[in-house]
Formats: C-alpha cells, sequence, structure tokens
C-alpha cells in the first residue's frame, strides 16, 4: 500500500489522490497567513518497484509559475544524496516520474536543510575558541535567533564588521548550505587566507533568518506570513521580531560589508544584486563592482552579465534587507542569488545545483572579502 506523508520538519503536501500509481494527485501548502506556495517535501512509502506519476496540480498558482520551465525535482532515499528525477510542466501541473527502487523515497524541491542540522552547525561552530554564538532574540513562534560572531579578537576596535544572513526565505535552503561551506573554511585553522581575515575583521553571521518558516515548510515568510526580506524599513515584534533583533544588533556594532544569501526560483545562474540605481555614494558601488569581479576570479560558478536590479520593487525598494543596510551604513550591501534548477553555464545532469555546489561557493565568497577588506571604511 502506498502511503505519502510530510509530517516532519519542513515536510509540505497535501494529498488529494493516491489509488493510482500513475495518477498520484497532490497540490503544495501555501504558508501560513499567505498566499505563497512552491517549496514541497515529502516521503513516499510502499512503492517499491512502481513507476510513479506524480502531480502537483496547483502548480500554475504557485508563486513563481515560471519557475517550472526545466525545472527538475529531487529525489533521495537516505535524505544524504539527493538526485534530479524526470520532472516536467505541462497544463498548469508539474509532473513528477519515479521508478522507485526502495521503500522509503524523499522529493523535495530542493536538498533539505533540518532544524537538527542548523544546531549541529552551530554546536560545531562554537566548538572553535574564535566563535561566539549568542542568542539575539525569538521568533514568533519562540525559536532562537542565533548570531554566530568569530574574530581572532573580539576588543579590535580597528576590526572590520562582516555581516552574512541567510535564509530569510526559508525555502532557499541552499543559503544555509552556503554558509555551512562558508563557516568550515573560514574556521579552518590551516587555512592562511581565513586566518588572515579573522585577525582583520569580525563575521557577524546568522546561518537562519527564518527558523518558523523553515520548520513549517514554507516558501517565504515566517510562521506569521511576513515576508521578512520586505520587512527592513518597518520591523515589528508582532510580525518580523527576526528582522527588528538583527537591526538592533547591528546598531550597537556597527556593519562594514553586508551580505545576503538566497536563492532564485526562475534564474538558471548564480549572481549578486547590488545597489546599482539606488542612491549610495560612487565608492560603495565601486567597491560592490570591485567585489563582483573578484568573486568573479574566486569561482568559475560565478557570472555578472544575467541578473536583475533592485529598480524592479519600485517604492518597496527600501524594505528589502541589503537596501535597507546599504543606505543606513553606507556600505557596501549586496544579496546573493543561487538557482532552485542548475547552473546554465556549467550543467550537471545529474544533481544540477546542489548543495554540496552551495557549500563550495560559499568557501569560494572568502576570497572577494579577503581582497576588499583593506579597501572597507
Amino acid at each position: 500500500m502506498i502511503t505519502i506523508s510530510s509530517s516532519f520538519d519542513a515536510g509540505n503536501i497535501e494529498v488529494l489522490s493516491i489509488a493510482d500509481p500513475q495518477d498520484i494527485q497532490l497540490n503544495i501548502r501555501k504558508d501560513s497567513a499567505s498566499e505563497h506556495f512552491q517549496w514541497f517535501y515529502f516521503r513516499v512509502q510502499g512503492a517499491i518497484g512502481e513507476a510513479l506519476k506524480m502531480r502537483l496540480l496547483n502548480a500554475s498558482e504557485s508563486t513563481f509559475p515560471d519557475g517550472w520551465d526545466d525545472y527538475q525535482a529531487l529525489a533521495s532515499y537516505d535524505r544524504i544524496t539527493w538526485f534530479r528525477v524526470p520532472s516536467h510542466y505541462k497544463n498548469g501541473e508539474f509532473i513528477i516520474d519515479i521508478d522507485v527502487q526502495q521503500n522509503s523515497v524523499y522529493i523535495a524541491y530542493f536538498t533539505p536543510y533540518s532544524h537538527e542540522r542548523h544546531l549541529d552547525l552551530l554546536a560545531w561552530a562554537e566548538s572553535s575558541i574564535h566563535c561566539h554564538s549568542l542568542s539575539i532574540g525569538s521568533t514568533c513562534q519562540n525559536r532562537d535567533m542565533t548570531l554566530l560572531t568569530i574574530s581572532k579578537d573580539k576588543n579590535n576596535k580597528e576590526a572590520k564588521k562582516i555581516w552574512i544572513i541567510a535564509r530569510q526565505h526559508p525555502a532557499e535552503t541552499m543559503a544555509e548550505w552556503f554558509i555551512e561551506g562558508l563557516l568550515k573554511r573560514l574556521l579552518d585553522s590551516n587555512d592562511g587566507m581565513s586566518q588572515t581575515l579573522l585577525e582583520q575583521a569580525t563575521f557577524y553571521i546568522v546561518p537562519n533568518m527564518n527558523p518558523d518558516g523553515s520548520a513549517l515548510g514554507h516558501l517565504r515568510t515566517n510562521a506569521n506570513g511576513t515576508d521578512l526580506n520586505r520587512a527592513w524599513q518597518k520591523p515589528s515584534e508582532e510580525n518580523s521580531p527576526e528582522v527588528l533583533c538583527v537591526q538592533k544588533h547591528m546598531e550597537k556594532v556597527g556593519c562594514d560589508l553586508f551580505l545576503d544569501i538566497h536563492g532564485d526560483e526562475s534564474r538558471p545562474y548564480n549572481y549578486l544584486i547590488d545597489q546599482k540605481e539606488i542612491s549610495t555614494s560612487e565608492k560603495v558601488l565601486e567597491l560592490e563592482d570591485k567585489f563582483q569581479h573578484l568573486f568573479l576570479n574566486a569561482s568559475a560558478e560565478y557570472q555578472m552579465t544575467r541578473g536583475y536590479t533592485f529598480t524592479k520593487f519600485g517604492v518597496d525598494v527600501m524594505s528589502i534587507g541589503s537596501v535597507w543596510v546599504g543606505n543606513r551604513y553606507t556600505c557596501p550591501s549586496m544579496t546573493l542569488e543561487m538557482p532552485f534548477i542548475d547552473n546554465e553555464d556549467r550543467k550537471d545532469a545529474k544533481f544540477g545545483w546542489s548543495a554540496e555546489r552551495s557549500q563550495l561557493l560559499g568557501q569560494s565568497m572568502l576570497q572577494p572579502i579577503y581582497h576588499i577588506l583593506p579597501l572597507l571604511d
């Protein structure tokens, strides 16, 4: 007997019909108090030897319907190795085909990053003498908002303040995989670049800005239905405490460079969104351009010719995290986007863009930070 479940950390699916293995009908559940949805994550049991066809019937109503084009869903038997399975978008439905080889298989929109792994990452990072973790507040559902402060000398008043946050949109799990890769290199005592960075800078890293949405299987919002990356201009204790606590701590310590890590449902590229066409100093714009060229040299996964600018958001642009920070501190402040689909310039038919590639990109990010550091005010 085939069963489908999603009552676990980050799970999301609604089962409409499983009577026919060749016509399993499903819907993606909406974020709480919100119309957003696109993330799915569920477990299929009892289908070994079956050729399943699963239809996500409400795909055309999702937040980014154009994101289904050329996208392939991910599957895993052990929840460690995630591979792409044949999928296509047709007549407003997203259809997943899989020949099931074990009794239990997991299907997801991208490689999940569980709350348990999040806690493991925090514990591992704090085992370093250079890293200190601090709960700077609570989410709407009273989960910890954890900040990692990393430096060789926390009393160094000349140290540059580097802020890196990730996963304001909880379904963009590649962002926390990116942070894991960055941390693994930053805390490597054998890496000369990392050791120099920790002598000259203090890193303030929030690996997960939206623990509630992550646990609930949301696409973009927290437990109250707030898109945190549209809440920076007027955050509130009631609706966006996650942003508010980060802003308060940033006010205490300052900010010289800000990076906000995301994923893009539609564009098959890695790219940075800078402050071009937004009011800021010429020096800041020059530093952001230099940073991007340095990143281009650091990673063959990065490119500078395809992306977008924040001006497309119109009057709401100042509510976006990196725009608000850049304006408040007159510093380089950028958003990194990674693909859910694949990197069009370096395709991988089996895995697509993956957790592992996200980690490697995180490691590469330290190189432009290292080279831009002496130029920061």
